[in-house]
């Protein structure tokens, strides 16, 4: 699983970071990012989680 953050839909709002900080972190600026390539397979349940709860639906999984 691959996931990826729209930087447009974006608002900074840590919610993925709060769920499943060891995927997503936040830059300098305060918008979240994606820490790995891959996501681990322990992880999933966690990004699906993120993917759900992103109020601006930023998060994009392949």
């Amino acid at each position: 699983m691959k996931v990826g953050i729209d930087v447009d839909r974006c608002r900074g709002f840590g919610v993925c970071v709060s769920l499943c900080p060891e995927v997503f972190t936040l830059t300098d600026y305060g918008y979240s990012e994606v820490r790995v390539g891959a996501v681990p397979a322990g992880l999933e349940g966690a990004v699906a989680e993120a993917v759900e709860a992103c109020p601006e639906r930023a998060i994009e999984v392949e």
